[in-house]
């Protein structure tokens, strides 16, 4: 063969040995792109209720604050700051010397007294006698009897002021009115107290009013009666039902928000002073399209939704509704029972390829505890 022939012809079988696949089909991997791994959720319709949403506090319905009903000089102490107490247990006492003689002197009195009026019945009736046989005047019975009704009076009297003695001294010793827990010790053995010193500070903790301010636009939406639930801060995952029980018809003057009551039977849970998170239930909708709250995301058109469909994302614009409990509702742009992305939606984009990681009919959404009013 002619050397150029020879030449020509390695040279073609190079080319047609390099050449002649594109690079993909030479690698064996797709064009374009990685599908983006994701979990799906089918949208449920559910009734859904509606609430009005705020922050509210608890007070202690059974507050009292327990002053000295005589005065005497604190002898003792028997409870502090902190102590949990029952209705009738001994708090303190003060000095009962000064009742204790009193109650001697009126015991004293009122013998002496009974003595008297014993005397005066004794008179009062010979003087009787003798007027039935003539030997004296009605006048001379009638002074006997008015001796000794006046008698009787002092003797009445004088019970009276016993009892009070005796109560007094009952009163030196300080019990607790309720069962509850002793906020604030303010005396201390050795302090002399007159008639209404502040002695103890007790709490009870067993009836509690909720205090839940909301502004003046929802007063409208708000009334006596409507169920209330309680989440509780310091235990997450409690609720406690109520129900509204008063809406109080003036605003205040510094928050210019109005005061919803709620009264509370407490089991103990519950602290007065504390925070609640409260929603009111002023409504329901018996069927609203709720999904996860991962799967709306914001993008320049708005809040969308990625519908999945033959393993491709289509970008759908939507209005959204109440939320809660990580579930939000849509109110416009999605229908029920169509699947779109949860996990991973905010890594997607109009029309990119997906791998979904869980079927398409995954389980429907439970319907949430309480929806607050966007």
């Amino acid at each position: 063969m002619h050397p150029a022939s020879r030449l020509a012809l390695l040279l073609a079988l190079g080319l047609a040995g390099c050449g002649g696949k594109p690079d993909g089909a030479a690698t064996g991997k797709p064009a374009g792109p990685p599908a983006t791994p994701i979990t799906v959720f089918k949208a449920a319709s559910v009734p859904l209720d509606v609430t009005e949403d705020t922050l509210g506090t608890l007070e202690a319905l059974i507050d009292p604050k327990i002053g000295a009903e005589v005065a005497g000089r604190v002898v003792s102490v028997s409870a502090h700051s902190g102590d949990r107490v029952k209705k009738g247990q001994r708090l303190a006492e003060l000095d009962p010397t000064d009742f204790q003689i009193q109650g001697q002197t009126d015991a004293a009195e009122i013998n002496r007294l009974e003595a008297l009026v014993a005397q005066a019945e004794r008179f009062a009736e010979r003087q009787q006698n003798l007027v039935d046989k003539g030997f004296i005047s009605r006048n001379g019975a009638d002074d006997a009897l008015a001796q000794r009704d006046a008698l009787r009076a002092q003797l009445a009297t004088a019970r009276a002021r016993s009892h009070a003695s005796r109560a007094n001294l009952g009163r030196t010793q300080v019990v607790a009115p309720v069962d509850g827990i002793v906020e604030t010790q303010i005396v201390s053995p050795g302090d002399y107290v007159k008639v209404g010193d502040p002695l103890f500070r007790l709490v009870s903790n067993r009836v509690l009013r909720a205090h839940l301010p909301f502004p003046e636009s929802a007063a409208a939406r708000i009334r006596p009666g409507q169920p209330v639930r309680l989440g509780l801060p310091h235990l997450p995952g409690t609720v406690i039902e109520g129900t509204v029980e008063d809406v109080k018809p003036t605003i205040n003057d510094l928050s210019r928000a109005i005061d919803v009551q709620v009264r509370l039977d407490n089991d103990g849970s519950l602290l007065s002073g504390g925070t609640v998170n409260a929603a009111i239930v002023t409504g329901r909708k018996p069927a609203a399209v709720v999904v996860p709250e991962q799967s709306v995301v914001l993008r320049p058109a708005g809040k969308v939704v990625y519908v999945i469909a033959d393993g491709k994302a289509k970008q759908r614009v939507i209005e959204t509704g109440v939320k809660r409990d990580g579930r939000i509702e849509i109110v416009k742009g999605l229908t029920d029972g169509e699947t779109i992305a949860e996990d991973g939606a905010g890594f997607l984009t109009d029309g990119a390829a997906v791998s979904v990681k869980t079927p398409a009919s995954a389980k429907p959404v439970a319907q949430p505890a309480a929806a607050a009013k966007p």
